[in-house]
């Protein structure tokens, strides 16, 4: 059952207020994916404390490295649920994780990050790594 939304709009404003798309509804998803072309990230969101304190302010931190995806969007898991199974399922053979963050190149997952990568580290030591595979994936 989804939050009230009251509480978890700052959680999404945090990401579109920084330039990430917001993918709401499967249709979105859908649009997003369709864009094969390139580089994209997608941040599956959440409540929990992981999401909060490590994966989002990770994600808007590597938004700053100079090697970045073209294209930024997130799903929230457990608010958008029809977006966030859609996008699990275009997203490739992983499990369904969130938080997670997933990076594609000419619409192919090339690296993936579940939540037990994400828990218990620091946002900058997830925004390293992923800043790392920045560089071998956007050139």
């Amino acid at each position: 059952m989804p939050y009230p939304e009251q509480m978890v709009a700052p959680m999404r404003a945090e990401l579109t207020s920084s330039g990430v798309q917001e993918l709401r509804t499967p249709a979105e998803v859908d649009d997003f994916f369709a864009q094969t072309q390139g580089t994209a990230l997608l941040l599956v969101n959440s409540v929990c404390g992981c999401a909060a304190g490590s994966a989002r302010p990770a994600v808007l931190k590597a938004m700053e490295h100079t090697t970045r995806p073209d294209r930024f969007a997130t799903v929230f898991a457990g608010q958008d649920v029809e977006a966030t199974q859609r996008a699990r399922e275009l997203i490739g053979d992983v499990p369904p994780s969130s938080p997670s963050v997933a990076v594609m190149k000419d619409g192919e997952l090339v690296h993936f990050v579940p939540r037990h990568l994400i828990e218990g580290r620091s946002a900058e030591d997830v925004a390293r790594d992923l800043a790392a595979a920045f560089d071998d994936i956007c050139n």
